[in-house]
């Protein structure tokens, strides 16, 4: 753990030294920036906005303190929704709608503006997996279909499965029939040569015997190679269907990543550097040989007229920093304290950014010059326009014209999402990106209205009427202020990786919705997610979606009361433990291993991809329940005891894994996972992050697992 004993003084601040090291010799040269004029830029960015971002977690703390009250006083009777708006705009929890606007942000990269098509989100520690997921712009259909359960049933014997190739060569000329269909007849009888399409627009390349289409934006390669094993057996020599698939990927120093101290920062940094100079690399055995990843180059096709296409060969990358909350050791201010971090992740993430803007590396992110954060986790529009305020700083003192730092807001906190047209009028100059994220929502609403009630369960908050209002007022408030044509519109994750078959039939209703973009877990779903934006014209579907009225703000503030529900007490142990075991299975690779996202089997050993998100839901929900005695402390207890012995089970063929049943107290994981629940009510917001970071660097500091 970095602690004063490690730090150098920069400009009045106490810096660790290797983040110190790290600015000046890796992340600096190249800039135009001197070291010196660097830290003294960041010291007064910290002198100005530290107090401020102290200030606006202070009233975040008053207005819940109000609303605790408020509900208090007013136990066991119905939520009266007049009384409810009128009280939360008296504290100036709801703000007064802002006039009519349209966002203005320029420079703005076509795979943010003016496509639509899915999303990746990876941990930046991870560099492998970034890599994967920098180069899952493009990806094979049939490989996707083939090796997950979009087809029904698995490939029989070890090698290639003649009759499942069969039906996923049919399922990708299907696609092909609907997206580019021929002038005449089916892409199963099609035999070769050029192809007449019904719409010889479509036709926009070649890469030799490849076929280049286009298609609602996106771009769809037809391989043709008649000595590849498939494509010797095909009429036209198609040996696979190649799907242009994340258009963007967020890289996020966020919820899916542990990270507690100098050491960890200085490797996110650095992985983001690497992919900012284009020199990221990642080597890791397979099948018993050594490899290398490394960022895919541009893609070169020959247009009908003879001339040249370059399309990118990498999702354009967004960085997510951390939100208002935290602080870190790794920055120690002037009167001792931790600096905020995500002042400082705002500050060193667009120093790396200027990389990419001077073209200093290999390759190139941002086309049309733009850095892409992303803010989460923010409370309303004060906060929001305090991101704008640094940003602005930030922009001066890297010498970047204004707006050059784009914005993306993610909608997953409740003053956010009910002050939403509040939040992006105060960033519309610079606002490309607006999302909703089901997890994070739910725990807010959870946390702000824990006096209010008991909760319903967890899987019935999903079907509540608060979340179909949240979702479309997303949308609607979103078209009303110019996002079409200009910015992303986002929906949130599919969690469960190995069920493609679902994911196919459900995560249709995002393009549906209007959304331009939605999360994916993986390179593979992002390749089956693309289909749905080949189904779907989401352009055409905003200008329908732009003429409904933005749905009732009273829907999105009704609270998802259990309403007097008496539960069984089976309803209620299998409740508990559900959330205990969701809690420990992700809680004992965090503490333990320092890992912020994996797939985690669910109660029903069922691989769910899980961060920060997942473990705010299920730990308000345990804590709500232990407040309005729905539960008693000995049935939690009870449920994360047993839960643990089977956390345990399921890792058992991890060789780093450390059991925690028999072992409760003494296990930092165990302790982690109890005091989420048992503190769950005294937590800000009830966010994880302080409880994970205090006992994750109790471990790195030696103490037990």
């Amino acid at each position: 753990m970095t602690t004063i004993d490690t730090m150098v003084e920069k400009a009045g601040l106490k810096v660790a030294a290797p983040l110190a090291s790290f600015i000046e010799e890796r992340a600096l040269p190249g800039t135009g920036i001197d070291a010196a004029d660097f830290w003294r830029g960041t010291a007064a960015i910290f002198e100005r906005f530290a107090p401020e971002n102290a200030a606006l977690l202070a009233v975040r703390e008053t207005m819940q303190a109000r609303i605790d009250a408020w509900h208090a006083d007013r136990a066991g009777q119905p939520v009266d929704p007049a009384a409810y708006q009128a009280f939360l705009r008296e504290i100036g929890y709801l703000v007064a709608e802002p006039a009519p606007f349209v966002i203005s942000p320029g420079d703005v990269d076509d795979e943010v503006a003016r496509l639509a098509g899915p999303q990746l989100v990876v941990p930046v520690l991870n560099a492998r997996f970034v890599l994967n997921a920098a180069n899952a712009r493009w990806g094979s259909l049939y490989d996707a279909l083939y090796g997950t359960d979009a087809i029904p049933g698995t490939a029989a014997g070890k090698g290639y499965d003649a009759a499942r190739g069969a039906k996923v060569i049919a399922r990708a000329k299907d696609l092909l029939d609907k997206a580019v269909p021929l002038a005449a007849g089916s892409w199963a009888d099609f035999a070769g040569g050029d192809p007449v399409l019904a719409d010889p627009a479509q036709f926009v390349g070649r890469s030799g015997n490849g076929l280049l289409f286009r298609h609602n934006g996106l771009h769809i390669e037809v391989a043709i190679d008649r000595d590849h094993p498939i494509g010797r057996d095909d009429p036209a020599g198609i040996a696979d269907v190649v799907l242009e698939s994340a258009l963007s990927t967020i890289v996020d120093l966020e919820d899916s990543i542990a990270a507690v101290d100098a050491e960890d920062k200085v490797a996110a940094y650095a992985n983001w550097l690497g992919l900012m100079k284009g020199d990221l690399e990642a080597s890791f055995k397979k099948g018993g040989q050594t490899m290398t990843r490394a960022l895919e180059a541009d893609r070169v096709f020959e247009t009908p007229d003879g001339g040249t296409l370059t399309l990118p060969g990498r999702s354009l990358l967004f960085v997510r920093n951390v939100g208002h909350l935290m602080t870190t050791p790794a920055v120690l201010l002037a009167d001792g304290t931790q600096a905020p971090e995500g002042i400082l992740d705002g500050i060193v993430t667009s120093l790396i950014a200027l990389h990419d803007l001077k073209g200093l590396g290999r390759l190139r992110n941002s086309r049309a010059g733009s850095i892409y954060i992303v803010k989460p986790k923010m409370h309303g529009p004060d906060e929001a326009a305090f991101a704008d305020r640094l940003f602005d700083a930030i922009e001066d003192m890297l010498g970047l014209a204004r707006h050059t730092i784009k914005l993306g807001l993610m909608d997953e906190e409740r003053r956010t999402s009910a002050n939403l047209a509040a939040c992006i009028a105060v960033v519309r100059g610079r606002i490309v990106f607006v999302n909703t994220g089901f997890l994070d929502r739910t725990g807010d609403e959870m946390h702000t209205s824990m006096q209010a009630g008991a909760m319903m369960r967890k899987g019935d908050i999903k079907g509540s009427d608060w979340i179909a209002a949240y979702e479309d007022r997303n949308v609607q408030i979103a078209l009303a202020s110019g996002f079409s044509g200009r910015a992303q519109i986002g929906k949130g994750m599919w969690a469960a990786p190995d069920r493609m078959a679902d994911m196919l039939a459900q995560k249709i209703g995002h393009p549906r919705s209007g959304a331009s973009t939605a999360w994916v877990p993986s390179p593979t779903a992002a390749t089956l997610h693309a289909t749905h934006y080949h189904a779907v014209d989401v352009f055409a579907r905003q200008a329908e979606r732009a003429a409904e009225p933005v749905s009732a703000l009273e829907r999105l503030l009704t609270i998802p009361l259990a309403q007097g529900r008496n539960w069984s007490p089976d309803e209620i142990r299998d409740e508990l433990e559900n959330n205990a075991q969701g809690i420990l299975g992700y809680v004992v690779r965090w503490i333990d291993q320092g890992v912020g996202c994996s797939k985690v089997p669910d109660i029903h050993d069922i691989g769910l991809m899980e961060d920060r998100a997942t473990l705010r839901i299920s730990s308000q929900h345990m804590a709500n329940w232990l407040l309005h005695g729905v539960a008693t402390e000995a049935e939690a207890e009870g449920a994360l005891v047993k839960m643990a012995a089977k956390v345990d089970a399921q890792n058992e063929g991890d060789p780093l894994y450390r059991p925690m049943a028999g072992r409760e107290g003494e296990s930092l994981a165990f302790q982690a996972a109890r005091a989420l629940v048992f503190e769950g009510v005294t937590q800000p917001s009830g966010y994880t992050e302080p409880l994970l970071h205090a006992y994750r660097a109790r471990v790195k500091q030696g103490g037990p697992g």
